[in-house]
């Protein structure tokens, strides 16, 4: 096992080098002069703008920044927002736990009823149900997030008012942060309905983020099911008058799910890049609305930070991933 883990972070090593080298290409290429984001609307003088550029260290070959660059985000300096003034990797570890709250509530919505959908469907191939199943995952695959999330909006918060419109906690109550977490925090706290608040809040954007991994997830469970249960191991297994449920559940969906955790693994980049539009939307407080707000304001240093951090633990996932192979199927790691 430890092997097996050596090599993965191996072939990480050139992957975050590359992330890097995009990160700082994508910023260089920007138009916009990042000292006169720091000036402001008042602007500043040629001597005082050749000052600037000395300081942020914008004036030396683009090599030698580079190199620079490495060095301050190998020592866990990301540098300082020309907004906020505070350091990005502060701003960024802030806002993460939202995002990542979000995250892992939408994929638990797509795996709970995305792989159950996939088997049933696999299960009753050819009949109506694998036919409606279909139909669905392919109309939530297919309703773009901005649409998704404000039909959602008009339906149950303004016209059946099920649900709050925004935000992540009512402003009835004041929830100190000990987690990040909104739903551990209001757990935690002696505010009583602070985590039915926080629960009601977190449904809507949820569902929204959640369902186009949940069309996926469901398309390739029934696929991979399907590709299984012809298998010969299978038919001897039925052959010995196993039940249906013992099959399916044993010796059909583990080897199944090889291929279903690598999808799993593959939407966490498509739950980060929806977060954006789903957090704008909901008014959610994470990175995502983050990384929009420093885009249109040429935070140049908070976009290049962010991009890095995002891209840093969508790699840490399919790390994670690569370790479940070895759970799921041991001759992986040998």
């Amino acid at each position: 096992m430890l092997k097996f883990l050596f090599k993965r972070l191996l072939v990480l090593v050139p992957v975050f080098f590359g992330v890097t080298l995009v990160a700082f290409g994508f910023i260089r290429v920007l138009p916009g002069d990042p000292v006169e984001v720091l000036a402001g609307e008042r602007g500043v003088s040629a001597e005082r703008h050749a000052e600037l550029m000395t300081q942020l260290g914008l004036n030396e070959p683009l090599w030698q920044q580079y190199l620079n660059y490495i060095g301050d985000v190998l020592q866990g300096d990301l540098g300082t927002s020309l907004i906020t003034n505070r350091p990005v990797a502060e701003e960024f570890f802030e806002l993460f736990p939202a995002t990542a709250e979000l995250a892992i509530c939408a994929i638990l919505f797509a795996i709970i009823l995305g792989i159950p959908a996939g088997i049933i469907a696999a299960v009753k191939r050819g009949t109506l149900i694998d036919q409606g199943i279909m139909g669905i995952s392919l109309a939530g695959y297919s309703m773009p997030i901005f649409w998704w999330g404000l039909l959602l909006i008009i339906l149950f918060s303004n016209t059946l008012n099920l649900t709050p419109v925004s935000g992540r906690l009512s402003f009835l109550f004041e929830v100190e942060p000990v987690t990040g977490f909104m739903l551990i925090d209001s757990f935690l706290s002696d505010e009583k309905g602070a985590f039915k608040s926080a629960m009601h809040h977190l449904v809507l954007p949820s569902v929204v983020l959640g369902t186009i991994p949940l069309a996926v997830i469901a398309r390739q469970t029934r696929s991979a099911m399907l590709e299984v249960l012809s298998e010969d191991y299978v038919r001897t297994a039925k052959a010995k008058g196993l039940s249906p449920l013992r099959v399916i559940a044993i010796h059909a969906l583990r080897n199944a799910m090889i291929t279903v955790v690598t999808v799993i693994g593959l939407q966490v980049a498509v739950l980060l890049a929806g977060a954006i539009l789903t957090e704008t939307i909901f008014s959610w407080p994470g990175i995502g609305k983050w990384i929009i707000f420093s885009v249109f304001s040429r935070d140049y240093f908070a976009v290049q930070g962010g991009l890095l951090l995002i891209a840093t633990s969508v790699m840490v996932v399919n790390l994670t991933v690569d370790l479940l192979y070895g759970l799921i199927n041991p001759r992986i790691l040998h």
